[in-house]
């Protein structure tokens, strides 16, 4: 049996990948592959990074990575108004059609796999998680079921009808980090799941987080047997894992809650070129930071930024100039 772990990225999150591969190296050593599925074509930097890490490959299934985007597309035009509102908002087709080839990874060389999106930082050994998939098919460690909303549309009024709400309550997860068993959704699974969505199911789907609702619904609409560490652990036991949460505490370039050692951190919900401008030299300040900083040139310390100026907070509301110009229809800045 192999495992491994699969990676969603391209050249815009080169930053963000770079940090993750090296906390991969650091914390768990080369025990486990990873393949980088491509968000897109721009891979110039990525391809360039990987030479040197003889553990990293490209997947390069362009098959898997049809089906996929196919099959996605094919979800989102069986909902109500999905490509509508799209369009109206400039976006042609799918909206992030790439995020939806995380999907690859049921398909992929690895017969048990650990999914990471690039805004994560590896803290903590991933065997116990890889461990758990010989009792589950599928295994998450978040708190996401404490918020309905950016994985379903809460105002359907089919969705309680598709799922009770113990389920919603208790099921439901980001699909940023997650472990699973290869060949869930093999092509009567899917078609399944298409002929359920088409039936008018679709409209509970939540359409700006397009590939997080897809996954929720298929795992839970095919009563995939699922398990989340934070609804299972003991409660002395139990991290966070998201940079949401203010209480963390950073010691020797790892990160703790509440005196126990993150498995992981995302970073979920700062932009990629947050990122790029602080790694460019600009003193933007955001939760975790030095950890950060410190995988992102592990291997390149003379390459980090030297901050001299006071730092500016990463969510800083913008300056009385830069909201008048805006009120003009004007850019200012970066």
């Amino acid at each position: 049996m192999t495992e491994g772990i699969y990676i969603l990225a391209n050249d815009i999150v080169y930053d963000q990948l770079v940090a993750l591969l090296n906390s991969i190296e650091a914390n768990i050593g080369n025990k486990y592959a990873v393949s980088i599925i491509p968000y897109d074509d721009r891979l110039e930097r990525v391809r360039e990074e990987i030479k040197h890490r003889s553990n990293v490959e490209i997947f390069a299934d362009t098959s898997a990575i049809k089906l996929w985007e196919e099959f996605s597309a094919q979800i989102w035009k069986a909902h109500p108004d999905a490509y509508k509102i799209w369009q109206e908002q400039g976006i042609p087709g799918v909206y992030r059609l790439g995020m939806h080839r995380r999907f690859c990874g049921f398909d992929g060389a690895f017969d048990k796999f650990i999914y990471l999106d690039a805004d994560i930082l590896v803290l903590n050994s991933l065997d116990y998680i890889f461990e758990q998939l010989n009792q589950n098919d599928f295994v998450v460690y978040d708190f996401q079921h404490k918020d309905l909303n950016h994985v379903y549309n809460a105002n359907s009024n089919q969705l309680r009808d598709v799922f009770p709400q113990s389920r919603l309550d208790s099921e439901i997860f980001c699909a940023g980090f997650y472990a699973a068993n290869k060949g869930l959704f093999d092509a009567e699974k899917r078609k399944y799941l298409l002929s359920k969505l088409q039936a008018g199911e679709a409209e509970i789907l939540y359409k700006n987080a397009p590939d997080q609702t897809i996954l929720n619904y298929m795992v839970m609409r095919s009563e995939i047997p699922s398990y989340n560490f934070s609804n299972h652990l003991p409660e002395s036991q139990i991290t966070g894992c998201c940079v949401t949460s203010p209480h963390f505490d950073e010691r020797d370039n790892l990160v703790y809650d509440k005196g126990n050692r993150l498995t992981y951190l995302h970073y979920i919900g700062l932009s990629s070129k947050l990122f790029s401008r602080v790694c460019s030299g600009e003193n933007i300040d955001f939760p975790y930071r030095e950890t950060f900083l410190h995988y992102r040139y592990l291997h390149e310390p003379d390459k980090r930024p030297k901050f001299t100026t006071k730092p500016k907070a990463y969510n800083a509301p913008p300056s009385l100039t830069k909201r008048f110009l805006k009120k003009l229809g004007l850019k200012v800045g970066a």
